[in-house]
């Protein structure tokens, strides 16, 4: 074959550090914006953003040459760079180290983009916690409690 053809969706989740609420709702769809200019530089796409005051869920569709890690690098270090540039007031914004990070099937795109789009509604119900363990057993990633949260 002359030519390569992908369809890589991935439904990543990370979040502040320390879980610190830092994500109002003054800024929260600027962030997300900011984040879909990131990965369209990295000819990618951002197909949809949600979350919460301590994390976010991006739904993303990465070129096949983006590695999910390096995705995830270039899209915390300049977000954060950009809040700190932007807003005087969250100085002390950060990420936290890690991140979980799950492909999607194209047939799956638009159940994930819709949990995504209600995770607002959904934290009235259930702690990011919670949401992060179930996820990571439903795809049957083993984990340490202990070191998920620092």
């Amino acid at each position: 074959m002359g030519q390569s053809f992908t369809c890589l969706h991935y439904h990543v989740i990370f979040s502040t550090k320390h879980r610190a609420p830092q994500i109002t709702s003054d800024f929260r769809q600027r962030l997300y914006d900011y984040m879909g200019g990131i990965l369209k530089s990295e000819n990618g796409s951002l197909i949809a953003a949600g979350g919460a005051g301590d994390h976010v869920h991006l739904l993303i569709r990465l070129h096949a040459q983006t590695s999910v890690a390096d995705a995830l690098r270039i899209i915390k270090t300049n977000s954060s760079k950009w809040v700190h540039e932007t807003l005087a007031n969250k100085g002390d914004f950060a990420w936290q180290t890690g991140y979980a990070a799950f492909t999607v099937s194209r047939s799956n795109v638009a159940l994930v983009r819709r949990y995504i789009e209600t995770q607002e509604e959904h934290h009235q119900r259930v702690t990011f916690q919670e949401e992060l363990i179930a996820f990571l057993k439903k795809h049957g990633l083993e984990y340490d409690e202990r070191y998920i949260w620092e």
